[in-house]
């Protein structure tokens, strides 16, 4: 492990490399955009525009430009340089699912799980073609052979492929616009069915793009494609479905794929003798499946999730794959060999588990914590976070630490008791506990024994006990049966009291019942939940117990009489764990919602909200001393929170909840009926827009403060005949005494530049004509003339109607563009200046090096010759 880039709370949904190298761009979940520098592992940039989960990122050839896709149906440009986005295209019906941009010309290739790949004019912003070839979803597009043909994966076993013929190439200059279009595509209008387009624009000339299909390459998947790409070079070709067979295609280049016709036609040539050499020629062409070979498959240990490849000079390809059991496989493949086997180099598999943790536990010291899943049970050391063990076992449901925690126990689904010794890793002893699975276990608080609760109805009890092996001299750790308790219904969580006098028992008919531990008798049943309680805990004074259910509430119930103090609300699915913090009346509940909550159960109110996790919590474990909560989660995750000595007030925490509770709700797919325009802003509202539009107010308003209190001072020092100190703003003082037009300008300078659109879109027009004044002065000045120009010209373009209609701001205006149009003239010389100058460096640094590189080649020329020469000799004297 190198480097960890830390993100947001966010699930990551997609990735892409900047063209050189240094930066990533990481889409997340929530549908922000957060841009890495790989150097120091810093977020550079953040950009906010989609209101659902990014689905495709793609860096244009310099990587100046990011586009991203979007399950809102969205695909927005993004300007990496400038910090801002440029705008956003709609058109697409559902889930977009690849962007590609094409690297000579300013366009843009999106597909949708609408059946639809678009093509977009990026220099008028809107949709030219759109291809309907398909007849389900498009999962993936790949561009080959130098951007001259599209290569779309759907759900079906075919990769259909499409020739792309740019029709500004083949224009002749002399013909009239309406016959360019009709020269260009001869066999549109003749055979309709060859070229599967519907064109979207009412004028034929702004077509730009023909694109046919050739055929298809048949895959071996019956599945839909999840990835399709291509190395950088273009001349391979993989994609894999929802299995674990990833399948590589080779692409010719253009002279093997002439080279290969050549030999073709001599073969043919000389099979057909009796017919002339012309028909021979006219019938040869290079199928589809001979200019796009297939190479190999290559079979993963498991699902494979995503791939990426490389194509070394020596013709080696390097593949990793990542696999949907958190596992990281590298393979090797020689494309030179006669047929290409390929060879796993390496794979990652440190740390975690293969398959879901159903089951957490802490040891008594706090410092070990064990987790198990289907495959194995693991330890894992709190403070360095590494694995120490790792064990085989059954398909886990609950465990315990052995008292000394030296052992530990693990229950199955099978319905057997695991028996392991940490020291060794090994295991110990297995036992055939319950006929079903064993849901729930507790340790008995006398620490002599625990308690099991089944799915076949039973609740046994199990003491610890020494017994000697006939191997060994040592006496060694075992479990006794000593008796069991026979009820109606599957058990499904079982506790005892602290004082161990009740035992509460969890079945699946919706209660709770509660039994003397002592005689078995029945004592309280707890029923109110209106789905089966899958959690509870006792609290440590045994007056409480908390129960949670997949009715999604949880219920706190006084011990003494079985009334119910309170039911809450607490998750948005079912509840599947609760555990008391010790001693407290606080407890944490884990929900089917992906969030871990933590409640008060005397003042019945909930304190914290933990998010991290991004699908559904199983399990979570209190460390004995309340300090850690680690959970687990079916996003393979293991997560572990630590108590701050920072103090927790309810109040803030509501009102972060209200604020939140002020945006607009975002849907992921547009709503039916609702019109919009084809182009849109970048940008979207969030906490962070409002907050820069608030300080923007506010600076304005000080400054109009200031410059009032300035007319007062002016009017007394008048008044009184002389100078009189002027108080100054300590807010202006904080800056360095600066004015309050400055201080206007460094708020409006803190604004980050991808938010600025959206932040000047909810300023309220009364503050406009004050911002338009002060921009004249500042561009006056001479600093920041982009960034004012931008900002001004977009307040121009959103307040249009209100500017023109007011009198006042016409002199501002005439103003302001006298001043513009010199500045930014100013600044285009500048850097017009600086071009000129970077390109002479540049054509004098290549002249150099072709000196240097000529100077080299006649050296090397004259040893060759010296070496030639001394040959002879030495031949002639042989002779």
């Amino acid at each position: 492990q190198v480097l960890i880039l830390k993100g947001l709370k966010q699930e990551v949904s997609c990735l892409c490399p900047s063209p050189d190298g240094l930066h990533l761009a990481v889409g997340y979940e929530d549908g922000s955009i957060r841009i890495f520098s790989l150097l120091s592992g810093e977020a550079t940039v953040t950009f906010n525009g989609h209101k659902a989960a990014v689905t495709a990122l793609q860096y244009d050839q310099l990587g100046g430009r990011l586009v991203s896709g979007s399950k809102d149906t969205d695909v927005i440009v993004w300007d990496v340089i400038n910090e801002s986005g440029l705008y956003r295209l709609r058109g697409h019906k559902d889930a977009v699912t690849q962007v590609l941009f094409l690297k000579e010309k300013n366009l843009l290739v999106t597909s949708g799980k609408d059946t639809l790949v678009k093509w977009w004019d990026l220099d008028t912003q809107h949709c030219f073609k759109t291809l309907v070839g398909h007849r389900t979803e498009v999962w993936g597009m790949a561009l080959i052979s130098e951007e001259k043909r599209l290569i779309t994966g759907s759900a079906d076993s075919e990769l259909r492929v499409w020739d792309i013929t740019y029709i500004q190439e083949v224009k002749d200059p002399d013909e009239p616009e309406s016959k360019k279009s009709k020269a260009s595509s001869p066999g549109a209008e003749e055979n309709p069915e060859e070229d599967e387009t519907l064109e979207l624009d009412e004028h034929p000339e702004d077509r730009l793009v023909k694109c046919s299909k050739v055929g298809s390459l048949m895959r071996e998947g019956r599945d839909r494609v999840v990835t399709l790409a291509t190395d950088r070079t273009g001349r391979i070709l993989a994609c894999h479905g929802t299995d674990a067979v990833l399948e590589v295609f080779s692409v010719l280049s253009e002279e093997e794929a002439q080279k290969k016709l050549e030999k073709k036609m001599k073969k043919a040539k000389k099979k057909a003798k009796q017919n002339s050499e012309e028909e021979a020629e006219r019938a040869v062409e290079l199928s589809l499946q001979e200019e796009i070979q297939k190479v190999t498959n290559i079979r993963a240990s498991s699902k494979i999730k995503s791939f990426d490849l490389i194509l070394s000079p020596k013709g080696e390809l390097k593949i990793v794959l990542l696999l949907h059991n958190n596992v990281v496989e590298s393979y090797n493949l020689n494309l030179s060999a006669q047929v290409p086997q390929a060879v796993r180099g390496s794979r990652i598999t440190i740390g975690g588990h293969r398959s879901d943790v159903r089951t957490l536990a802490f040891s008594s010291d706090n410092i070990a914590v064990l987790s198990a899943a289907a495959e194995s049970v693991k330890i894992w050391n709190r403070t360095t976070l590494q694995c120490i063990r790792t064990m085989d076992c059954e398909y886990a449901l609950c465990s315990l630490f052995v008292p000394g925690d030296r052992q530990v126990i693990v229950g199955t689904k099978t319905g057997k008791l695991q028996l392991y010794d940490l020291a060794s890793g090994s295991q110990m002893e297995t036992l055939d506990a319950h006929d079903g699975a064993v849901w729930s276990i507790a340790l008995s608080p006398d620490q002599r024994g625990f308690v099991t609760g089944g799915a076949d109805k039973c609740v046994k009890f199990w003491e610890f006990e020494l017994v000697k092996d006939e191997s060994s001299v040592q006496k060694r750790l075992s479990m006794k049966h000593v008796r069991v308790l026979q009820l109606d219904e599957d058990v499904l969580c079982v506790r005892y009291s602290p004082n161990q006098k009740l035992l509460a028992v969890s079945l699946l008919d919706c209660t709770v019942k509660i039994f003397y531990t002592d005689t078995l008798k029945f004592f309280l049943s707890l029923y109110g939940h209106k789905l089966p309680v899958l959690c509870m805990d006792i609290s440590y004074d045994g007056t409480l117990i908390a129960t949670g259910s997949a009715d999604r509430n949880v219920k706190i119930w006084g011990m003494d009489f079985g009334d119910c103090h309170r039911s809450l609300f607490a998750h948005d699915d079912s509840v599947m764990y609760l555990q008391f913090v010790a001693k407290s009346h606080l407890f944490f509940t884990a929900g089917k919602d992906s969030k871990i909550k933590q409640w008060d159960a005397d003042k019945f109110e909930h304190i914290q909200t933990l998010e991290g996790h991004h699908q559904e919590v199983w399990c979570l474990a209190i460390s004995p001393n309340g300090d850690y909560v680690v959970s687990a989660s079916h996003d393979k995750s293991l997560r572990l929170w630590e108590r701050t000595r920072e103090p927790l007030i309810l109040e803030e925490e509501r009102e972060m909840v209200r604020v939140a509770s002020f945006l607009p709700k975002t849907t992921s797919t547009p709503v039916a009926g609702e019109t919009q325009g084809e182009t849109g802003l970048a940008g979207k509202k969030t906490i962070e827009t409002i907050k820069a539009t608030e300080q923007i107010m506010e600076a304005i308003e000080l400054y109009r403060e200031e410059m009032a209190k300035l007319k007062e001072h002016e009017a007394i020092c008048k008044a009184a005949g002389k100078e009189v100190p002027f108080p100054v703003n300590p807010i202006l003082r904080a800056y360095g005494n600066i004015t309050p037009s400055a201080y206007v300008l460094e708020v409006f300078k803190k604004v980050k530049s991808s938010e600025l659109e959206e932040s000047l879109l909810v300023l309220p027009f009364s503050y406009v004509p004050d911002l338009l004044r002060l921009f004249n002065e500042y561009i006056h000045l001479g600093s920041d003339v982009e960034l004012l120009c931008r900002a001004l010209l977009f307040l121009l373009k959103i307040h249009f109607g209100q500017i023109t209609s007011n009198q006042m701001l016409v002199t501002v205006i005439e103003n302001l563009k006298k001043t513009t149009i010199s500045r930014v003239s100013e600044a285009r010389d500048v850097l017009g200046f600086n071009m000129a100058g970077l390109q002479y460096l540049k054509r004098e640094i290549e002249a150099k090096d072709e000196v240097m590189f000529f100077a080299d080649a006649t050296d090397r020329f004259e040893e060759k010759k010296r070496k030639r020469k001394k040959k002879e000799k030495m031949i002639l004297a042989v002779l």
